[in-house]
C-alpha cells in the first residue's frame, strides 16, 4: 500500500502545484521585479523609545489621521477615513471642519491665498477645501494621464502647488502592491493656479510621498518611500530644474516631510521588520507573485510594518540630526507624518485613532551623538 499512498500524495501535490501556478498566472495583480536592496542605515540608530512618552489627542474620534498640519494660531487640521477634514482648536475642542467624502483623504496643507486647505484625495486628485464647505477639484489628470494616487502637497508663495502622485499603477486601497511590484512609477507634480493645469516635475520615483519646501523656496523635496531616500529639485539659481539626492540611506521608508520652525525638516519613517522570509519575498519575483495573489499572504506580508520612527534632518546637507522611535509599536506604529509647532511634535498615523503629541522638552538635544559617521 505504501507505494500507492505515495503515488496518491504525489498526485495531490502535483494538482496543488498546478492549481497554484494557474491561479498566480491568471490572477496575479502585479508584474514584479526584485526589490531594491534595503540600506543599512538603521544600524546607526539604537532604539530610544522616546515616542512612548507621547500624548494621545482626539483618541477615539479620529479614524486613521494620515497627515497633520498646525496653523499659526495653534489650530490643528487632519483628514480622516470618514471623509472629513477635522480641526482641533487651540483650546482642545474639536469640530468637523469640512466634508469631502470617501476614504482616501491623505495629505493636508494650507492654501495661503484664501485660508482654504489643500487636501490630497488619493482617489480623486488634488482638492481645495474651504471653510464654507466648498470643495474644488484642482487637478485629477496631468499631461494626458490620470493622477492615480495623490499623496502629499505644499503650496509655494506664488500659489504654485507641488504634490506627489505615489504610483501610476495602484490605488490607495492597494498601495502595498506597489512595494511588492517595485516598478518605480511615482511622480512629483506641479499645479499652476494661473493656467489651472498640472505638469510633471520629476518621474520614475519609488513611491513618491511627502513634499516640502525650505523657507527660501530654493528647492522642493520629495520623499521616495521605496528607495529609503528623499530627492530635491532645485527651483532657483544655476541648478534650477536639476534633481539630486537630499538625504539617502534613511533608517526607514520616508513618508511625509515637513519644515520645522528652526529650519530643520522632520520626516516620518515607516519601519519594515527584516526577516529571512521577508528577504525571500523581496528577492524573487515568483514569491512576490504568490504573495500578491492570496489576500491572507498579502496581509501577513504587510504585518512586517512594525514600530514607529521620525527623524530630524538638516536642510543644508541632509544630515540626520535626531531620531525618535517606538521600536515595538507599543504606543503607536505606522507613523505617516510629523509636524513641529511651538515646541511640540504632532504625529499622524494610518494605524491609529488619535493624533500623537510629544513635547520636544522631553527629547534630549544630544541624540545626534548616537549617529555614527
Amino acid at each position: 500500500m505504501a507505494p500507492g499512498i505515495l503515488d496518491a500524495a504525489g498526485i495531490v501535490a502535483l494538482a496543488v502545484a498546478v492549481w497554484l501556478a494557474v491561479d498566480v498566472a491568471l490572477y496575479c495583480p502585479i508584474q514584479p521585479v526584485p526589490s531594491p536592496a534595503r540600506p543599512g542605515g538603521g544600524a546607526r540608530f539604537p532604539p530610544n523609545n522616546l515616542l512612548l512618552n507621547m500624548e494621545k489627542i482626539g483618541e477615539g474620534r479620529l479614524s486613521s489621521p494620515e497627515d497633520v498640519y498646525v496653523d499659526g494660531g495653534g489650530a490643528l487640521y487632519t483628514a480622516t477615513r470618514d471623509g472629513w477634514v477635522q480641526r482641533m482648536h487651540a483650546n482642545g475642542s474639536w469640530e468637523q471642519w469640512g466634508f469631502v467624502g470617501g476614504t482616501g483623504l491623505l495629505g493636508v496643507a494650507p492654501s495661503a491665498a484664501d485660508g482654504a486647505m489643500l487636501v490630497c484625495d488619493a482617489d480623486k486628485g488634488l482638492l481645495k477645501v474651504e471653510e464654507n464647505g466648498r470643495v474644488t477639484l484642482l487637478a485629477s489628470a496631468v499631461e494626458g494621464s490620470t493622477i492615480r494616487f495623490a499623496d502629499a502637497a505644499i503650496e509655494a508663495s506664488d500659489g504654485t502647488v507641488y504634490f506627489s502622485d505615489a504610483t501610476t499603477r495602484f490605488t490607495f486601497a492597494n498601495w502595498y502592491l506597489d512595494f511588492l511590484e517595485s516598478r518605480f512609477s511615482g511622480r512629483l507634480l506641479k499645479y499652476d493656479p494661473r493656467t489651472g493645469k498640472a505638469s510633471v516635475v520629476l518621474g520614475g520615483l519609488g513611491f513618491a510621498n511627502g513634499v516640502a519646501l525650505p523657507a527660501d523656496e530654493s528647492f522642493v523635496v520629495v520623499c521616495e518611500s521605496m528607495r529609503f531616500r528623499c530627492l530635491k529639485v532645485w527651483l532657483k539659481g544655476e541648478k534650477a530644474g536639476q534633481a539630486e539626492i537630499f538625504v539617502d540611506n534613511l533608517p526607514g521608508c520616508p513618508d511625509n516631510i515637513r519644515l520645522g520652525s528652526d529650519g530643520y525638516f522632520w520626516i516620518a519613517l515607516l519601519q519594515l521588520r527584516s526577516s529571512p522570509w521577508v528577504e525571500l519575498i523581496n528577492r524573487w519575483t515568483l514569491t512576490k507573485k504568490v504573495v500578491a495573489s492570496f489576500p491572507a499572504l498579502l496581509e501577513w506580508s504587510k504585518a512586517t510594518l512594525k514600530g514607529a520612527m521620525v527623524a530630524q534632518v538638516s536642510q543644508d546637507d541632509g544630515q540626520i540630526m535626531r531620531v525618535l522611535d517606538d521600536s515595538q509599536g507599543k504606543v503607536v506604529r505606522f507613523i505617516t507624518s510629523v509636524t513641529e509647532f511651538n515646541g511640540d511634535l504632532f504625529f499622524g498615523s494610518l494605524d491609529a485613532n488619535f493624533v500623537g503629541k510629544l513635547s520636544l522638552a522631553k527629547v534630549p538635544h544630544d541624540l545626534q551623538d548616537a549617529v555614527s559617521s
